[in-house]
């Protein structure tokens, strides 16, 4: 089960003892933090977590699944995430 941003604001303002509001702002400053970092340097890390990286995606060719057809898709940037050790080990 996927846990919710309401359900991490919740769990965050208890951990730390901060009010659920301080603890919303934080996350969305973080979003536009991350964000930024992502669209200047290509790379940011999150310690515990990992690192995500932008990376390139070509344009392919694919299939329309309902008609069969070829279809062109266009190339583009995607945000990967490469697990840290941490991560890793604490899941194995």
């Amino acid at each position: 089960m996927a846990i919710t941003k309401d359900q991490l604001i919740s769990d965050l303002a208890e951990a730390i003892d901060l009010q659920k509001s301080d603890v919303r702002a934080l996350l969305e400053q973080l979003g536009e933090i991350v964000t930024d970092a992502l669209e200047n340097d290509g790379e940011i890390t999150l310690p515990g977590i990992g690192k995500l990286k932008v990376s390139e995606r070509p344009a392919r060719t694919g299939r329309n699944p309902q008609t069969g057809k070829a279809i062109e898709i266009a190339a583009k940037k995607v945000v990967k995430l490469v697990p840290a050790k941490a991560l890793t080990d604490a899941l194995n």
